[in-house]
């Protein structure tokens, strides 16, 4: 599958990108506990978005979907957390995109249960 073709998987691989970038910053500044679960969950929810592409229902591609939709809560926990915390990077521009991501992975799940 092509992710140019498909605006959630471009935007949730781009996503993914910059997470990996943010938490080498927070490696490279001996942050690591946090660093580990935000990297875990920030690019979790493009992996699951992903696999949902060859779901074998409807009901399996909603369920994809939903663990994504777990994920981007996750995510932005801990990036909130970041930004909260002294001494750490700020995110607002990861929790910018995290919002758009989650809007647009909200309406997939609402359409494709209408469907």
């Amino acid at each position: 599958m092509e992710i140019k073709e498909n605006v959630i998987l471009k935007m949730t691989f781009e996503f993914s990108l910059e997470i990996i970038s943010y938490c080498e910053t927070l490696e490279a500044n001996r942050k690591f506990v946090i660093g580990n679960q935000l990297l875990k969950a920030g690019t979790s929810i493009g992996a699951n978005i992903r696999e949902a592409q060859n779901a074998e229902s409807k009901s399996d591609f909603i369920h994809k979907f939903k663990i994504a939709a777990k994920e981007i809560e996750e995510t932005d926990y801990w990036l909130a957390l970041c930004n909260f915390s002294e001494n750490y990077p700020n995110t607002d521009y990861l929790l910018e995109k995290l919002h758009h991501i989650k809007n647009i992975t909200n309406k997939i799940i609402i359409t494709s249960k209408k469907k």
